[in-house]
């Protein structure tokens, strides 16, 4: 008996036998779809190569792809675990062909890896096409030989594909498996087609039209094959089983749960069903980087594998199991899909800390559940407040309570739940709206309630498509723009504005137009894309490409990296006193600012700055988790300051603690809670060189530093200004210091000698032939108006003038540019008959100026202009003449 390992390998090898290219698996979250949640089958990475918008280097390609269908029109976890075939997460089959071979290619590979390779008897095979095709029955008549009865004609969409509304579409074939009259249910198309006997096992669509918004259709210039085969479908068809669960993987899936629960793993068994099979969705959306949130993709994880957990609950598990069956699902599907085994850890402790809270809160909800219903008659729908109340408090999604209510043979009374949420939305605007955001930021809740929130795809991509939710202008919603405008899209790339971190630039561009992403900001949840349409107008409701801007987010990533290995050397170099105070991470710097009381010595700056290089050297992975944020901070990871935290928190390490080979917690070497972008290994930061450390705030620094490129090119700058003064003074650079401090020393020894020469200048030239001294009131008096001095030089001039005199008063008055300096001195024997304060402030006033200090040997003032000269020399010899 065939495994589905086995039948995968079988289908992949006979397509590449036959000229097609093996295409891995894209992942489970759509780059080029924005209108899915989720990649739900093998054709959404080619889309492009259907429209011709992109080229590849083949034109026949195959794929085992993985899908997920638990969110949007193609949900189907309500019925998982209560039917035969439905899951949560299948594997889809498919050979695709652009623009290469058509039908008979397609029928004949189909017909050929059908009966030959898999062995099925062709008089258990049946077919539907579409009721105009009578290219397709001719060839099922001429390829298989298939009478008239068993080529049904299907007249509904079931037989005929589209892309969407308009676009790409054509006519299908469906191939069906007969299990035989004993099974109820009746041949496609017929009243009783639901029943199990005749299984769809593969869907051919024929890719040959492009339908318009009138309805009409012409031949698409390239027509192309897009098939799909459900491995699950095939391979309890292959195995003999009738039922996908009995199939060899999920049943090693549903004993694997069995024996963690110590359950019987029989097949009928609701709960083990529904714990394999959303064992293996919630794993692989973890391992393509989805994570559980209350948003979006994150928020339908989430209820897959709150879902599986009450399920658990339900067959006792008292603590959390879907953690200890990840080993199952590697073991299973980790060959074929390797992502698996690299996401093992992650994996694990994700289930692990998702279930171990939801288990904090399972039993109170249920408890509520079982009250609520104690009081209902029987049958009686459970009241949408209560069912609101579970969400609320409980965080019980209403699926969930729906799903254990289905158990009891009972609904929800979903009119009251959408009334409670109603009135919270209505709440929670409220409060925001007076939370002191801007006045016009009320327009983005709005939309965020009407459109919901921006996911955002760029911790693992550069680019994406999405559509257009929303075009502001001025605080207003438009349906087109051109030129400056807002833009809101359903997922995006770009980061916007926080935790220190810029937001991101680009381009959008659609079919119509496109845009230069000049900024990117976040309000309520959701992405503001803030640019000018460049090209043509962009409208609301299109489909977009996202670009952001790689070597600028490149350095930007690397800057955010630094940061954290720089709070870290900063605490182990100064104390553990040291906290971030806010921090700026752009692309061509980083700014760090630290509660910490003075500046860091030349000594502190350089050992810090040499750890974060050897951290950056040592080329370690980057790594983050999801934790709560009580979890995180037992850890010691650090929170970045001005971060709001919710439930979750994403925990970024990085680096490996000297001697330790483990990326365990107590080995790394920085822990932090950010919701940043960062580099995928150390190394990536490139170099790091800090400018150095100044005043922010009482109590905090500030550091600035560059990395990458802008570090290197600082230092060739710093170089090359070293060489050039090197030239300039004919000195090696490594003399430099030296030569440079001999002239400074030289420099100042001139300086003094200039400034004495010019006092003795201004004083008589040194010669005794200055002014002579007037005696007034028994006083010598020496006043004296100077030219080519400044007002620093005036004590000592008044100094050697008092020594000349012996005893007496001295009065000088400098002409300093345009404004006027004056000083006066006294002679010891003289201060207390006289002050030289006094003289100085009576000859400042004559001078245009005010006030005048100093000690009454020596005061100094200043004046508007020394064209009063004479005035104040009068003022000071009539203060001498009183005395």
């Amino acid at each position: 008996m065939p495994s589905l390992n086995d039948i995968r390998s079988t289908f992949l090898d006979f397509f590449a036998r036959n000229g097609h290219q093996v295409v891995p698996s894209s992942p489970l979250v759509p780059r080029n779809d924005p209108t899915l949640m989720f990649t739900n089958s093998g054709m959404v990475q080619f889309k492009n190569c259907f429209t011709g918008v992109e080229k590849r280097d083949y034109v026949r390609a195959t794929s085992a792809q993985k899908c997920v269908r638990a969110g949007g029109k193609h949900n189907d976890l309500d019925n998982v675990g209560y039917t035969a075939r439905h899951h949560t997460f299948f594997e889809m089959l498919g050979n695709f062909s652009f623009g290469d071979y058509f039908k008979e290619g397609a029928i004949n590979f189909a017909w050929e890896l059908l009966t030959k390779d898999f062995d099925i008897p062709k008089d258990k095979l049946l077919v539907t096409v579409y009721h105009t095709d009578d290219e397709a029955a001719k060839i099922w008549k001429k390829v298989a030989g298939l009478s008239d009865d068993r080529i049904i004609r299907i007249a509904t969409k079931d037989n005929f594909w589209q892309m969407g509304p308009t676009g790409p579409c054509g006519p299908c074939t469906e191939i069906f498996f007969d299990h035989g009259e004993h099974i109820p249910g009746g041949p496609p198309g017929s009243p009783d087609e639901d029943g199990d006997r005749f299984i769809e096992i593969w869907n051919n669509v024929f890719m040959q039209n492009e339908q318009f918004e009138d309805g009409s259709m012409i031949d698409l210039e390239m027509q192309s094959i897009d098939t799909g085969m459900g491995l699950e479908r095939i391979g309890a068809l292959l195995q003999g089983k009738h039922d996908n669960y009995d199939t060899d993987l999920m049943r090693a899936l549903i004993e694997a749960s069995a024996n963690v629960t110590n359950g019987d793993p029989e097949l009928g068994n609701v709960h083990h069903r529904v714990i394999a099979d959303h064992l293996r969705s919630t794993s692989f959306l973890l391992a393509d980087g989805v994570m559980p949130s209350n948003e979006g993709r994150g928020y339908v994880l989430r209820r897959i594998m709150r879902r599986a957990m009450r399920h658990a609950h339900i067959l006792g598990a008292k603590d959390p199991v879907m953690y200890k069956l990840v080993p199952a699902l590697v073991r299973e599907m980790g060959g074929a899909y390797p992502e698996l085994g690299r996401a093992q850890a992650l994996i694990e402790e994700s289930l692990k800390l998702e279930e171990t809270r939801f288990k904090q809160t399972l039993d109170r909800g249920l408890k509520l559940l079982d009250a609520e219903l104690e009081g209902l008659d029987e049958g009686a729908p459970l009241p949408g407040a209560t069912a609101f109340k579970l969400y609320d408090t409980y965080g019980f999604p209403l699926d969930l309570t729906e799903d254990a209510l289905r158990e009891k043979g009972r609904v929800v009374e979903t009119e009251g739940f959408d009334s409670a949420m109603a009135e919270q939305k209505a709440k929670a605007r409220a409060a925001w709206s007076g939370s002191g955001e801007a006045k016009d930021a009320a327009i983005w809740f709005e939309l965020a309630e009407k459109n919901g929130t921006t996911e955002f795809l760029g911790y693992d991509t550069e680019t994406a498509e999405a559509q257009i939710t929303a075009l502001v202008i001025e605080g207003a919603e438009v349906t087109s723009a051109s030129g400056k405008v807002q833009i809101v899209v359903n997922q995006t790339p770009f980061y916007g504005e926080s935790g220190g971190q810029v937001g991101d630039t680009g381009v959008i561009r659609s079919a119509t137009g496109a845009a230069k992403i000049t900024d990117t900001k976040k309000s309520a949840g959701v992405f503001i894309h803030i640019a000018e349409v460049t090209e043509g107008t962009l409208e609301r409701g299109q489909g977009v490409t996202l670009t952001v801007d790689h070597a600028r987010r490149s350095a930007i990533r690397a800057n955010h990296s630094a940061t954290h290995l720089l709070h870290e050397a900063l605490r182990l170099a100064l104390g553990e006193h040291v906290a971030q105070k806010g921090s700026l991470n752009a692309e061509d710097r980083l700014r760090f600012d630290f509660s910490h009381t003075k500046a860091l010595t030349a000594e502190e700056l350089s050992a810090v700055e040499a750890e974060v290089n050897a951290y950056i050297r040592q080329n370690t992975p980057v790594e983050t988790r999801i934790m709560t944020p009580d979890d995180a901070r037992a850890i010691g990871a650090q929170a970045l300051f001005g971060e709001k935290y919710g439930d979750e928190v994403r925990v970024v390490s990085m680096g490996r603690k000297e001697g330790s080979n483990k990326g365990a917690d107590g080995a790394t070497y920085s822990l932090e809670l950010c919701g940043g972008t960062h580099v995928t290994r150390t190394g990536d930061i490139g170099a790091f060189v800090a400018l150095g450390d100044s005043a922010s705030s009482a109590g905090v620094r500030r550091f600035e530093a560059l990395t990458g490129q802008a570090a290197l090119d600082y230092l060739r700058d710093q170089a090359a200004r070293l060489a050039e003064a090197a030239a300039v003074l004919k000195a090696p650079s490594a003399e430099l210091a030296e030569r440079v401090k001999a002239l400074a020393d030289e420099r100042k020894a001139l300086q003094n000698e200039v400034a004495q020469l010019r006092r003795e200048l201004a004083m008589g030239g040194g010669s005794g032939n200055g002014p002579e001294a007037k005696e007034i009131n028994g006083v010598k008096f020496l006043a004296q108006t100077l030219s080519g001095v400044s007002g620093k030089d005036l004590p000592a001039l008044i100094d050697e003038a008092k020594t000349r005199l012996g005893s007496g008063a001295v009065l000088l008055i400098a002409d300093a540019g345009g404004k006027a300096a004056v000083a006066a001195g006294v002679t010891a024997d003289l201060t207390e008959r006289l002050s030289a304060v006094t003289l100085v402030k009576a000859a400042a006033e004559a001078l245009g100026g005010k006030g005048g200090g100093g000690r009454p040997d020596m005061a100094q003032a200043g004046g508007a202009s020394a064209d009063n000269a004479e005035a104040a020399i009068a003022a000071a010899e009539a203060i001498l003449a009183k005395v």
